[in-house]
C-alpha cells in the first residue's frame, strides 16, 4: 500500500482514496474481521511517520460502527491530527464506508436544516456529504478483475473512468498503478457529451 501512495504522490496525484473496509465487510466471519482490524492497525502505526514526513494529509471516511476496536479508532484519530496541517496530497482511507449511507446521511442533513425540496441542487447536496471538499473522482482502479462498484463513493464516481487490473490488491504495486494511470491518460473524457470533433469543435 505505502509504495502505491508514494508513487501517486510522486506522479502529482493530489487526491487519493483507498477502500480499506466497507459497511458490508462486517458480514464476513468474525475471525477474518478481527484479522483485518489488526492488519490495518499495524499499517497505520507503521506508516504514520512516513506519511507525516511526506506532507500527506490523512483522513478517514466512515468509521462509525461500534464494532471498530477503540484502539484502532484512536489510531485513526491520532493520524488525522498528526497530518491535519499538511498541504501535500490528501489521502482518504474509506473504512467502514458505504456510498449509500453517505447519500442517506446527506439527505437527512438537508432535511434537518429545513432546506425546501425545490432549493436542493447537486451542489448543495454535495456540500452535505462527508468531506465535501473532496473533488469528483477521476479514476477508479478496481483490482482483482472484479467489475462492480461495491458501494464506493457512489456520488463522487458518477463520471469516473474505470480500470480493472486482474492483479489482487495485496499484490498491487507501483508498476501496476503507473500502468493504470497510463491507461487513464489515454482516455478521452466526455462527461456524457460527444468528442470535440463530433460536436462541431476544431
Amino acid at each position: 500500500m505505502i509504495d502505491v501512495i508514494e508513487t501517486a504522490r510522486s506522479a502529482g496525484v493530489e487526491w487519493l482514496s483507498l477502500y480499506a473496509f466497507s459497511t458490508e465487510n462486517w458480514r464476513r466471519p468474525d475471525d477474518e474481521v478481527a484479522f483485518l482490524m489488526q492488519l490495518i492497525r499495524r499499517a497505520v502505526r507503521k506508516h504514520a511517520p512516513l506519511l507525516q514526513a511526506r506532507g500527506i494529509r490523512c483522513r478517514f471516511l466512515g468509521v462509525t460502527h461500534p464494532r471498530i476496536p477503540s484502539a484502532l479508532a484512536q489510531d485513526f484519530a491520532d493520524l488525522t491530527t498528526l497530518t491535519g496541517r499538511n498541504r501535500g496530497m490528501t489521502l482518504t482511507i474509506a473504512f467502514d464506508h458505504g456510498g449509500r449511507r453517505d447519500i442517506v446521511a446527506a439527505a437527512q442533513s438537508l432535511i434537518r436544516d429545513g432546506v425546501p425540496a425545490e432549493a436542493v441542487t447537486e451542489e448543495l447536496f454535495a456540500a452535505h456529504l462527508p468531506f465535501p471538499d473532496t473533488p469528483d473522482v477521476d479514476l477508479v482502479i478496481r483490482t482483482s478483475g472484479e467489475q462492480r462498484i461495491s458501494n464506493f463513493m457512489l456520488w463522487q464516481v458518477a463520471y469516473a473512468e474505470w480500470v480493472f487490473p486482474s492483479v489482487l490488491w495485496p499484490d498491487f504495486r507501483s508498476s501496476h498503478f503507473l500502468d493504470c494511470l497510463h491507461t487513464y491518460q489515454q482516455r478521452r473524457r466526455r462527461f456524457g457529451g460527444l468528442p470535440p470533433e463530433q460536436n462541431g469543435e476544431p
